[in-house]
């Protein structure tokens, strides 16, 4: 089946970046389809997200774009109806050492000149936000009001619904095969039931990108890692805050977990060591290592029951950031990979970027700040806040 339109731009990935670019794309003018060999959107590494939705980042670019996207998920219902389960709760860094203190203190400068709403606060203030929590040791920690959480189901669905009430067309359970040059430019995309013409191509295909550059002569060093995440049954609101516990213990890097709008406590693990590859089979360690770790900086959470666990993948780049550009040998091809585990909460910002990029060769994001997307950047330098 070859199809009969001509598309302005083919996004290969209905995910977190491919399904919010499809809405401004279409309603930017931009005719455009989504292809995905799921069968339907957000089934890859955007349904294993736990919600957390913050820009407080070490990177401008990062913060920037996140404080955009917190822009759409907190006025999303008054201006499109949808229940996201948004919750603006802040997040909350508490800090036990006094290297911590030092690192994180010394992004404040970097982050409120970009306009993130963040400061140090001290022990008395995080025991205030969070009750109960360890207070051995406790230095303070910082705290940002404005960021949040929401439902990355609940997302997916609204973000797809609106995307194709203005006319986005998507295809599921077809997987690209190709993507056909025609004298240094993209003229069409085929998969394993039909050929699709189009001017431009994203590739958002998550932990499948590398092999949706390869076809045009890109390699794009994205390398997927396993991480795993939990719920709780219900319980009475004990905390506002998503919290992210940077103390490396055995077994974690780190640990963060919130309160949703369900009042359930969603909670994930950064393991130490990582686990690379695409492996999603949950893991006999994962739970005994994370309460524990959980348990032991807010004891009152020690009698909750875990509803289910499950494990997603982070597609990782060298250094943590996002590649996000077009090609200069490719004219119409443009990628947007290795979100690095933050795709939902960058999505509706870089969203913006994406659209942008391929419509008028720049982002709306400054050029100067974006360019730590670039391919063609050092990756020896990791972001401090990954």
């Amino acid at each position: 089946m070859t199809s009969g339109n001509t598309y302005d731009l083919v996004i290969i990935g209905a995910g977190s970046i491919g399904v919010p670019v499809a809405l401004y794309a279409q309603r930017s003018g931009l005719s455009t389809l989504v292809l995905d060999k799921q069968p339907s959107a957000g089934q890859g590494e955007a349904k294993t997200a736990i919600g957390g939705i913050r820009a407080t980042h070490s990177d401008p670019a990062k913060i920037r774009i996140c404080l955009r996207s917190i822009d759409v998920f907190s006025e999303w219902e008054d201006r499109e109806g949808d229940d996201l389960g948004w919750r603006k709760g802040g997040y909350l860094f508490p800090i036990y050492t006094e290297k911590d203190e030092t690192t994180l203190k010394g992004l404040l400068d970097v982050q409120k000149s970009h306009g993130l709403n963040i400061d140090w606060i001290g022990p008395e203030e995080v025991a205030k936000l969070v009750p109960g929590i360890r207070r051995e040791d406790l230095c303070g920690g910082t705290y940002s009001p404005d960021d949040g959480n929401a439902s990355p189901l609940k997302c997916t669905a609204a973000f797809s619904r609106v995307a194709r009430r203005e006319g986005a067309e998507f295809r599921f359970n077809e997987t690209v095969t190709g993507i056909e040059v025609e004298k240094g430019r993209v003229t069409g995309v085929v998969t394993d039931k039909g050929e699709y013409p189009c001017k431009h191509v994203l590739n958002a295909a998550g932990s499948n990108a590398p092999e949706m550059g390869r076809p045009v002569g890109i390699e794009l060093p994205v390398n997927p890692d396993s991480h795993e995440a939990g719920v709780t049954e219900p319980v009475e609101r004990l905390f506002d805050p998503l919290i992210v516990d940077i103390r490396v213990t055995p077994g974690s890097k780190n640990c963060y977990f919130y309160q949703n709008s369900a009042n359930q406590i969603v909670f994930c693990l950064t393991p130490d060591p990582i686990s690379p590859g695409t492996n999603r089979d949950s893991t006999a360690m994962f739970l005994p290592v994370v309460s524990k770790k959980m348990v032991d900086l807010l004891p009152k959470l020690s009698n909750l029951r875990v509803r289910r666990v499950w494990r997603g993948c982070y597609p990782q780049t060298p250094d943590g950031m996002p590649i996000v550009g077009s090609s200069r040998e490719i004219a119409g091809y443009h990628y947007a990979v290795g979100l690095c585990g933050q795709g939902f909460m960058l999505g509706p910002g870089l969203a913006e970027d994406v659209v942008s990029l391929i419509r008028t060769g720049k982002p709306v994001t400054d050029e100067k700040v974006f360019e730590s997307f670039r391919l063609d950047r050092d990756f020896a330098v990791a972001e401090a806040l990954r």
